[in-house]
């Protein structure tokens, strides 16, 4: 393997497909962890609606980029089923992401910014997981 293949062309290795996932990862994260930031500290927003928010918009990153550099090869071939399904394991992930971050933020009294980044981290393998071994799989074509 080298420096090329973790960035370019198609690929089923799975560890490709984590590494280039926590890039993929990590602009969605950009685009929620910072909305999270707006929208509680600057429009008045509980952070737990923030967050729901700032998940959503993030899901939606994640998506396109998944789907064009990483998860290429979807078991469904219907592009609204297959945002569906996305959707679905990322709404569990918001299940997780505000569960987590409550029991950390009003359970535990850390900063709802740093409960985030504890969140985010375990929210990521779920959505790897569910993502890859649900939706993204060549060797099962539906």
């Amino acid at each position: 393997m080298n420096l090329k293949g973790l960035f370019v062309g198609d690929t089923d290795n799975i560890f490709i497909q984590f590494f280039r996932y926590c890039f993929v990862g990590g602009a969605a994260f950009i685009v929620d962890y910072g909305l999270l930031f707006v929208l509680t500290e600057y429009c008045g927003l509980h952070y737990l609606w923030s967050a729901t928010i700032s998940f959503i918009a993030g899901l939606i990153v994640n998506y396109a980029l998944s789907t064009w550099w990483i998860f290429r090869n979807s078991k469904l071939k219907n592009k609204m089923v297959e945002f569906l399904v996305f959707s679905i394991i990322g709404v569990i992930g918001l299940g997780f992401n505000n569960l987590f971050l409550y029991l950390f933020t009003d359970k535990l009294h850390i900063h709802y910014m740093i409960s985030k980044l504890i969140t985010a981290a375990i929210v990521m393998i779920w959505n790897f997981l569910g993502r890859k071994l649900i939706l993204f799989n060549k060797n099962e074509q539906k």
